[in-house]
């Protein structure tokens, strides 16, 4: 709680000539932005877990429910970067997700600043290609200068099945595929709208603000409340990085269908009546074209690697099945509140998300 909140002439803002107070609002837009990237990125772990531990059950029970919970090896991440990105975001990840604590490293050039990080058990420690090695996701929150030279360091590190997840927003996907000499990157792209409306929680902690039901709302991938929208590429992104980890895995695709339906489109609006039956399934030719999928007879064949890289820089199948499914984009946007414990209409706030449908008829 804020005790200055109310007393005009305390806060920072007051000094400040009249002429240089209009652009005041560049600061809250930095907050959204800030928030946007830790939700999007709390998303994609929490998917990821989901995932894996579906993968494990899958092969551990030859795919018979045991009825009790199968231990599962942790998502590794790591953070490059120790800077107010950084740090935000090991606090957000380790609240939010969670990640346990050994299960999340950084990488950064001054570690001895991190004793906050330190203390709850972080390591901290200067090693970028050691982090890389370790890690299944790894966060890029450098400054764009450093980026050429971390590539160099840990390009020769990666494994093909690492997800490097790049908030480096000066640095595009062709040139970071370039540095890297890998294709398994995720890059979110922001757009900021003239109008802009500050609901980001500006005296309140990032992960407290990601436990508001009103800015959860904000952060959907098909919102354009507050003034930030998400390039919803990433979100394409995000469900070719899913079946990567299932060809990993070797699992068959008939069988990866089924397990992405079965978890991500699973959280659905009273439409659906008061079963999955009616929800929609992925397919086939959702992912990869139909000449590819009358190519592909055999059952138990896995789906082919995705470029990532490639994916949020073209249009796809899935890109076609997104824009003419609203009954997709709307399960997948009760996913994504499903995944952060909140109903996208229950209880819903003066600034209104609305339904994926309707926000994209608003665009």
């Amino acid at each position: 709680m804020d005790m200055l909140e109310d007393l005009e002439t305390l806060q920072s803002e007051y000094a400040l000539p009249e002429e240089e107070r209009t652009w005041l609002f560049l600061k809250g837009r930095s907050r959204g932005l800030m928030v946007e990237a830790c939700a999007h990125a709390t998303f994609f772990c929490k998917l990821y877990r989901i995932l894996r531990q579906s993968l494990h059950e899958n092969q551990t029970s030859g795919h018979v429910s045991t009825g009790s919970p199968i231990a599962c090896e942790e998502l590794n991440v790591g953070i490059i970067g120790g800077g107010h990105l950084g740090k935000q975001l090991a606090r957000v990840l380790l609240q939010l997700v969670p990640i346990p604590t050994e299960s999340l490293r950084i990488s950064t050039r001054r570690p001895e600043v991190l004793d906050e990080l330190q203390k709850l058990g972080i390591q901290c420690f200067y090693q970028n290609s050691y982090l890389v090695n370790w890690a299944n996701v790894v966060f890029l929150c450098c400054l764009p200068s450093q980026l050429p030279n971390i590539c160099l360091e840990i390009q020769s590190s990666l494994e093909k099945t690492c997800i490097v997840y790049s908030f480096v927003a000066a640095i595009p996907v062709p040139r970071l595929k370039l540095l890297l000499n890998h294709t398994n990157i995720l890059r979110p792209q922001y757009q900021c709208a003239g109008k802009f409306v500050n609901i980001w929680g500006a005296n309140k902690e990032i992960t407290a603000a990601l436990r508001d039901p009103v800015i959860l709302r904000a952060t959907c991938p098909y919102s354009p409340a507050g003034g930030i929208t998400l390039n919803i590429k990433w979100l394409e992104g995000v469900f070719y990085a899913a079946l990567n980890i299932c060809t990993a895995k070797e699992m068959s695709h008939p069988r990866v269908l089924q397990l992405l339906s079965e978890q991500f489109l699973s959280a659905h609006s009273g439409d659906c009546g008061k079963d999955s039956a009616s929800c929609p399934k992925f397919q086939l030719t959702d992912f990869v074209s139909k000449t590819y999928a009358k190519n592909l007879p055999l059952r138990s064949r896995p789906f082919p690697w995705f470029d990532l890289a490639a994916v949020q820089l073209k249009e796809t199948p899935f890109s076609l099945r997104l824009s003419k499914s609203t009954a997709l984009q709307d399960h997948l946007t009760h996913f994504y509140c499903h995944l952060f414990g909140i109903s996208l209409f229950k209880d819903q706030p003066e600034v209104s998300t609305g339904s994926p449908s309707q926000l994209i008829s608003a665009k």
